[in-house]
């Protein structure tokens, strides 16, 4: 099967047939070069969870991270509706590998396996992310590893335990999709996510995920709107969105 790829950085159109994906995964982040240790308190549970590990970062030469995926994919907790192929690929930058960025200071390793970052105790606005992992080759990219961490609605990192962080695998089509809330604003950045992607056996993407019409996107010296949530709107009292990520595969 092709998943077929709109446009992706220069203003991606993510166009779906069909409706808006309703199932809850899992999206997380919030933080950056401009994040200091100091200025993010720390809440949630010190117990590391049981199940599969994301591994531990490593530095690259781009002054990122990378995280060596070691668990193996699994069904996720909730089920998903299929959900429709997106137009052929035809544009020039269609198979242009999404941006790398910074890491930050507050990745955990070892996150739990799930599709929901909503638990008890984390309060906010419901967000729902979906997409897909494709490769440049607009070819889908089965099991996927995404990483998602971020802060929480009054900007704060939860960087004792999990709250708030997660990860998944894509299914066989490179589809994945997160629940989560939309994150705070941290000090000094816009409003944003953290995460990895990683295609089985090939280096980590580590890159950030921001929110279109947010005041503090043009303040922001990380803040890039090739990264911005498309198809960004209201959903049943929360709000949803879409990227698709390209691996260079």
């Amino acid at each position: 099967m092709t998943i077929r790829v709109p446009r992706l950085l220069s203003r991606r159109r993510i166009l779906w047939i069909g409706g808006a994906l309703p199932i809850p995964f899992l999206l997380g982040a919030c933080d950056d070069k401009d994040e200091a240790p100091s200025a993010s308190p720390t809440t949630g549970s010190a117990t590391p969870p049981q199940g599969p590990a994301t591994g531990t970062s490593v530095a690259t030469a781009g002054g990122g991270s990378t995280a060596s995926a070691t668990a193996t994919a699994s069904s996720p907790a909730t089920s998903v509706a299929p959900l429709e192929p997106t137009p052929a690929c035809g544009d020039d930058d269609d198979d242009d590998a999404t941006l790398a960025q910074t890491e930050g200071p507050y990745f955990t390793p070892n996150s739990p396996e799930r599709a929901s970052l909503i638990e008890a105790g984390v309060t906010g606005t419901k967000l729902v992310v979906s997409g897909f992992v494709v490769g440049t080759d607009c070819q889908p990219v089965a099991k996927a590893m995404l990483d998602f961490w971020q802060c929480d609605d009054a900007g704060v990192y939860d960087n004792d335990g999990y709250r708030l962080r997660g990860h998944q695998f894509a299914d066989d089509t490179g589809r994945y999709a997160l629940e989560t809330i939309l994150p705070g604003v941290y000090p000094g950045r816009t409003r944003h996510i953290h995460l990895k992607v990683q295609a089985p056996g090939r280096p980590v993407l580590t890159t950030q995920l921001y929110f279109p019409g947010e005041p503090g996107n043009g303040r922001d010296g990380i803040y890039n709107a090739a990264l911005e949530l498309e198809d960004f709107r209201d959903d049943g009292g929360g709000k949803a969105g879409r990227y698709t990520f390209v691996l260079q595969v």
